[in-house]
């Protein structure tokens, strides 16, 4: 079998904090009657893995098209698992909680869970919405423990106004939350690990709060952050670190870019849509919302049908 692109079903998780408009934005068929807050359109964590949609793949998870292409795929001949990028779409018609994620050395110490820095990218914003993103100045663990306890520790955080287009870079260890009315691209280490500090007083649907994890998110936040880099960026390469790597791309309609051998990239298309094409292999339709897998050794042309804005994604 040829290698192709990857093309993946979506799974759609019902949140508290979500909404249907993930439906009206990227027509997307979501489950009737709840609320959906993040569309994840690759995954390979052990309880959510990604089908494949497309191809001599159609129905099967990314692990078994990793297991029999290997490097051709990963661009690493030492590649041993899990998929080294989780990504996901949020729609945050509800404040999220004030959360954190443990960076590698606190998952060490502690012996629970896996780090996670991620960024997030701006789809859709309505008018003075805003994130939380990082402590003010000064807060110290004991200011923000009290605080916790009080209910207040979300007036310690820098409130952030956002616009479409900018994307946040969230290293682990970072205290955040993302504002209602916000359509968002994340992209991130495959971690499902969050500990919550507050969430808003806010109750489920059986009358009871979610659960907090106080002492976790604790021994997590960095609360000293200098060095990390927290800008905002909108243009070109959104995002360089040792775990990831996120470009922003543009594409009339009635264009075409050349992909080359190399290195494997995730496409994240945000508007738009067009067709993969290349040797020997079916063509891969994309529209936006759609994740599409490059594999390092595919050489074909992404052909534009319409204006069409995306991210990469790559390690």
């Amino acid at each position: 079998m040829e290698i192709y692109p990857l093309k993946f079903k979506p799974l759609f998780k019902e949140r508290i904090w979500g909404g249907r408009f993930l439906g009206e934005f990227f027509g997307k068929d979501l489950p009737k009657g709840v609320k959906i807050g993040e569309s994840w359109g690759l995954a390979d964590l052990p309880g959510d893995k990604s089908l494949i949609v497309n191809g001599g793949f159609a129905g099967k998870p990314l692990e078994d098209a990793i297991d029999f292409f290997g490097p051709l795929l990963t661009g690493d001949p030492s590649y041993e698992g899990p998929f080294p990028l989780l990504i996901k779409i949020l729609d945050a018609q509800d404040d999220l909680s004030v959360q954190v994620h443990p960076d590698a050395e606190t998952c060490r110490r502690t012996g629970k869970g896996d780090p996670k820095t991620e960024c997030w990218y701006i789809i859709n914003a309505k008018p003075g919405a805003c994130i939380y993103k990082g402590l003010k100045p000064g807060v110290g663990r004991e200011e923000f423990a009290s605080a916790i306890a009080d209910g207040s520790c979300a007036g310690l955080l820098e409130r952030i106004e956002v616009k479409v287009g900018d994307c946040h870079f969230l290293p682990s260890g970072t205290a955040h939350a993302i504002g209602a009315g916000l359509l968002i691209a994340e992209i991130q280490q495959p971690s499902d690990t969050t500990y919550r500090v507050f969430d808003w007083n806010r109750v489920g649907d059986d009358g009871k709060a979610r659960q907090l994890h106080v002492e976790d998110a604790l021994e997590s936040i960095h609360f000293d952050p200098s060095g990390d880099d927290l800008s905002v960026r909108s243009v070109g390469r959104l995002v360089d670190t040792d775990v990831f790597k996120v470009d922003k791309g543009h594409q009339l309609g009635g264009c075409e870019v050349l992909l080359s051998e190399g290195l494997m990239k995730v496409y994240i298309f945000l508007s738009g849509g067009g067709v993969i094409t290349g040797n020997d292999v079916e063509a891969v339709e994309f529209a936006k919302g759609d994740t599409i897998l490059v594999p390092a050794a595919f050489e074909g042309v992404m052909s534009f049908t319409q204006d069409s804005e995306y991210l990469i994604a790559s390690v």
